[in-house]
């Protein structure tokens, strides 16, 4: 909760990936609360009283928008995909835009490896920056299975990372513009 709060205001990026983690160890704990309070908020010990109470809450809060939206066993919440569809609509604004050359150059670098994704995937009809987050997320996985990852799909992560990396900041710019 406090974690997401930061990160959703310093790195988009960073927020959806680390709640799609969330997602999963939400889901890992079977939707309950008491095994969440157990596995995640009790190992907390620097927290006061009321902030174990709030993380419970938020806690409580997603599993009820998970059983809501019918994403207990897989899928993303509402919120996450509203995240995931304004970081797309940006990505084709910053595509579009003339004044961005240097982000379309890291796109289009990006790109060989988007197709490749997908390809190994079989599903083309995802948006480019879902695949990106999916393969980040993947390789999230593969290191905390402690599986070996191959330097080509290191190599891949890389250009994904600097990619994100600049439409996170360009997500970040167009918020403070926004919020004056």
């Amino acid at each position: 909760m406090l974690t997401a709060s930061q990160k959703r205001k310093e790195n988009i990026a960073e927020y959806l990936l680390y709640m799609w983690q969330i997602e999963d160890l939400v889901r890992a704990n079977g939707l309950d609360i008491d095994k969440i309070q157990a596995n995640i908020i009790d190992k907390y010990t620097d927290l006061s009283e009321q902030q174990r109470r709030e993380m419970r809450d938020w806690y409580e809060s997603l599993i009820d928008m998970m059983r809501r939206e019918d994403v207990k066993e897989r899928g993303h919440l509402q919120i996450n995909r509203n995240t995931l569809m304004d970081l797309e609509r940006l990505h084709r604004e910053l595509l579009h835009d003339p004044k961005e050359a240097a982000y379309a150059a890291e796109f289009y670098k990006t790109l060989p490896y988007i197709v490749e994704i997908r390809a190994k995937a079989g599903d083309a009809k995802v948006d480019e920056v879902e695949t990106c987050f999916t393969a980040l997320y993947g390789l999230l996985l593969l290191r905390i299975q402690g599986k070996e990852i191959s330097q080509d799909t290191l190599d891949a992560a890389a250009q994904i990372s600097r990619f994100l990396a600049r439409l996170a900041k360009a997500y970040k710019e167009e918020a403070e513009r926004d919020n004056g």
